[in-house]
């Protein structure tokens, strides 16, 4: 940009923002950087950058925060809001903030659990993805482009317009962002059939340290290898990934089961400890343990089991199949509901049959509870006097519950090094531990955090030990943060998530970024800071 259009700069910020511009110089620096780095017309300025003080800061902000922990007055705001709609707006936000001095942070949904994605203790920016949102499926190749600002929903719905047999094994939740969910793993009631999202990758776009945008081919495979699982924000920004689709058949099956400790939840829970993991691939059941009132002992606490499948087939088949495997559970045809795959995602949600798949484009802003998420793994099932004594301790501790999650399948069948997510062979359930409140305030976070690590307590003699893994998506600072961002901080935490993989990451981070520019509290660290 020459000298000559710098006064003309100047007018139009202080146009659009004239006493933030005033007050704070760093605006107008990556203002007139951006600006010059994406050869921007002067009116397209004001749609991509937010500043503090702009009418929209608030809304754009709080749009996409989907923890209501971390929509406070005390929680740290970011100094701009950048709202790419172009891939290069986001490689010149990535320059100029380096140029600047100043950290960003990436969001795509904003379902991080910690609010990594749009809180930081040091001043920073967010580049926000939300319209960088386009999905271009190939039929041909049974292949599609996702942008990473799209949501899971907008993806299930745009494959349903297009296939009735295609689709993509993915999370439940429809308002995630593809981007963090692709990036740290993702998995959702295809994974024993499919394995991971991530596994379903083949190509993806990422704006790197250097403010290029890199293929798979010009980033090469260590990188590809890293941001397919290790988290993308630790590498670069994520711009697409082009995604395998699978094929499903016409009809699938599904059945929502609850049984409480006076019926023969226990029973049940060490069978399906037992079937879950080894069972057809076709069959997902995923179960639920939480604290609730008893049906028989009025005033008195219970343990209530819900195990949640899907089958990729008809119901006789699934009768058959769960009669011989697990006649425990007493499954009747009149107990499960024939659909298609589209269908399935809305049944998940828990949305009304017959409600047209278009729901699923509903973004739902600004709309949060306040939640906590730990994650644990199980090698081996809990005996049934470990389930005994854990039941006494759910109902004590009184509100959070439990989500089992089952491997095998596939899962059984790929490397633990073929990406970063290393829970492969050997591994039998990721267990979810969730708890969530609607009441604002410290006392609320307070209590409610000393009850889901008292839960995360009781599960310590039956998970996985040295390390205890976690998973990276259900993301959690009690496992440890960094703070310097040394090596050492980071293998506290980067163990648990990725096993025997950390070291690979820290390789792959130390050639990208070696200086570590792409950092948060759980960041990928670098050799050189060692």
């Amino acid at each position: 940009m020459g000298k000559s259009m710098l006064p003309l700069l100047f007018v139009f910020l202080l146009h659009v923002s004239a006493s933030w511009a005033a007050s704070d110089p760093l605006f107008n620096t990556i203002s007139q950087c951006v600006s010059a780095q994406a050869k921007l017309q002067s009116g397209e300025l004001s749609k991509i950058l937010v500043a503090k003080d702009s009418p929209s800061y608030t809304s754009v902000l709080q749009n996409y925060i989907r923890n209501a922990r971390f929509n406070t007055s005390a929680t740290p705001k970011p100094v701009i809001i950048v709202t790419p709609t172009a891939e290069s707006h986001v490689s010149a936000a990535v320059v100029c903030a380096k140029k600047s001095g100043i950290q960003i942070r990436i969001r795509s949904g904003g379902h991080d659990y910690e609010g990594v994605s749009y809180v930081s203790d040091v001043a920073f920016i967010i580049i926000d993805m939300f319209n960088l949102r386009s999905i271009d499926i190939d039929l041909k190749t049974q292949t599609a482009w996702v942008q990473t600002g799209a949501t899971l929903g907008e993806l299930y719905y745009s494959i349903s317009q297009k296939s009735n047999t295609l689709g993509f094994p993915a999370g439940v939740c429809p308002t995630v962002g593809v981007g963090g969910h692709i990036s740290g793993g993702g998995y959702g009631f295809l994974i024993r059939k499919f394995g991971l999202t991530t596994d379903n990758v083949v190509d993806a776009k990422i704006v790197d340290v250097q403010g290029r945008i890199l293929d798979r081919k010009s980033m090469g495979e260590d990188l590809f290898w890293a941001i397919r699982g290790g988290g993308g924000a630790s590498f670069g920004v994520i711009l697409s990934f082009q995604i395998r689709l699978v094929t499903l058949p016409p009809t699938i099956s599904v059945f929502h089961l609850e049984r409480y400790l006076e019926e023969n939840a226990t029973d049940i829970v060490v069978k399906y400890q037992q079937v879950a993991p080894t069972t057809d691939e076709n069959l997902f059941m995923r179960m639920l343990v939480q604290p609730v009132d008893s049906k028989v002992k009025k005033g008195e606490k219970t343990v209530r089991i819900t195990i949640i499948a899907e089958f990729q087939g008809d119901a006789n088949t699934l009768v058959a199949l769960l009669g011989k495997e697990f006649p425990e559970l007493g499954l009747k045809k009149g107990d499960i509901a024939e659909m298609s795959w589209i269908q399935s995602v809305l049944w998940w949600n828990q949305i009304p049959n017959g409600t047209a798949p278009s729901v699923l484009l509903e973004r739902n802003v600004n709309d949060a509870d306040f939640v906590r998420r730990k994650s644990d793994y199980l090698k081996t099932p809990i005996p049934r006097a470990g389930l005994e004594s854990l039941w006494t301790k759910i109902v004590a501790i009184g509100k959070p519950g439990l989500v089992f999650n089952p491997y095998g399948g596939k899962m059984n069948q790929i490397p633990p090094t073929a990406t970063p997510f290393a829970h492969r062979a050997g591994f039998l359930f990721k267990i979810q531990h969730s708890i969530t409140w609607s009441e604002p305030g410290p006392e609320e976070e307070q209590l409610h955090t000393s009850e889901i690590r008292k839960l995360h307590d009781a599960l310590t003699p039956y998970v996985s030990q040295n390390p205890r893994s976690a998973y990276l998506n259900y993301r959690d600072f009690d496992i440890g943060i960094s703070q310097k961002g040394t090596y050492e901080e980071g293998k506290v935490y980067g163990e648990k998530y990725f096993n025997q993989n950390f070291d690979r990451l820290v390789q792959v981070k130390t050639q990208v970024d070696p200086e570590n520019f792409f950092r948060n509290q759980q960041s990928i660290p670098t050799r050189s800071k060692a």
